[in-house]
């Protein structure tokens, strides 16, 4: 196991989409109970929280709980810097968008892998400016790892609802 298994569990989710029309990706519903919000019943609902909460809570780390992305500026301990598997909140017209760091680009974006992403699991790069906090679970240590430079191909994150 890694110093880092909500991000081993995210991992495995990539590439999973939201279903098209009025069927909803059975996936995405059970990420909704996983963190206790089990009334919701599509994948239209911004599920960026879903995403981050299901994959703490599979891991055994209690989540926000809470559907909103900016649940997660009042959930366990703030960072001052990104770190590789930390939860990264960030600000967007509408609303907020919440994922894990995984790296930076060549020229200084984050790389996040998140959910709703283009209404896809994938990972995407990330201005900077949009950021609003840094968060790693409490009761784990933090591993104070940098952000290693990954990639420089990434495409911008375009739309997280």
């Amino acid at each position: 196991m890694s110093n880092y298994p909500w991000l081993d569990e995210a991992r495995k989710h990539i590439g999973l989409e939201e279903v098209v029309g009025v069927q909803h990706n059975p996936e995405v519903l059970q990420m909704w109970k996983d963190i206790r919000r089990g009334g919701i019943k599509d994948d239209e609902t911004p599920w960026c929280a879903a995403f981050v909460g299901a994959m703490l809570e599979r891991v055994g780390v209690h989540s926000s709980r809470f559907e909103s992305a900016t649940s997660y500026l009042n959930w366990g301990i703030e960072l001052q810097r990104p770190v590789t598997g930390c939860i990264v909140v960030f600000t967007r017209v509408g609303g907020g968008h919440v994922g894990f760091a995984t790296g930076k680009t060549v020229d200084g974006n984050l790389l996040v892998l998140g959910g709703n992403q283009s209404d896809a699991v994938n990972i995407r790069a990330f201005e900077l400016g949009r950021v609003s906090g840094y968060r790693w679970p409490a009761g784990v240590p933090v591993v104070d790892e940098p952000l290693a430079v990954v990639a420089d191909d990434v495409p911008l994150s375009s739309t997280e609802a």
